[in-house]
């Protein structure tokens, strides 16, 4: 059974370019990004053929190169504080699909308040 490897956290200021590592992928196996915001539902960044879905800015990137995948964000913004997690399966079998770890990703300098929920009457 795959194992997929990330690390537990990657951090930058605004404007860094960050990388997040998915290692141990199997051989004809793709591989998908996913950000998870809290309170939300996990949202797919790039698939496994390089695109992104409509809404994903393209400062997001991603390759793959033997067993190892990156995630790439370049002039990292405050939004993009979150985790992210791989997601691998070989796309010949339509099975074996394996998770990586989640990575968080922090942008330093940047502080948020707890925030505050609006209810509309």
């Amino acid at each position: 059974q795959a194992v997929l490897t990330q690390p537990p956290s990657v951090s930058g200021a605004p404007g860094q370019r960050v990388t997040i590592s998915c290692t141990g992928i199997g051989a004809g196996f793709e591989v998908h990004w996913y950000q998870h915001l809290p309170g939300t539902a996990p949202k797919r960044l790039i698939s496994g053929d390089g695109r992104r879905p409509s809404g994903v800015p393209d400062r997001f990137s991603a390759s793959k190169s033997g067993t190892s995948a990156s995630l790439v964000i370049t002039g990292l913004q405050p939004e993009d504080e979150a985790d992210y997690y791989c997601q691998s399966y070989d796309d010949r079998l339509r099975s074996y699909v394996f998770f990586g770890g989640w990575t968080k990703v922090t942008v330093r300098g940047v502080v948020f308040g707890g925030g505050t929920k609006l209810t509309v009457l």
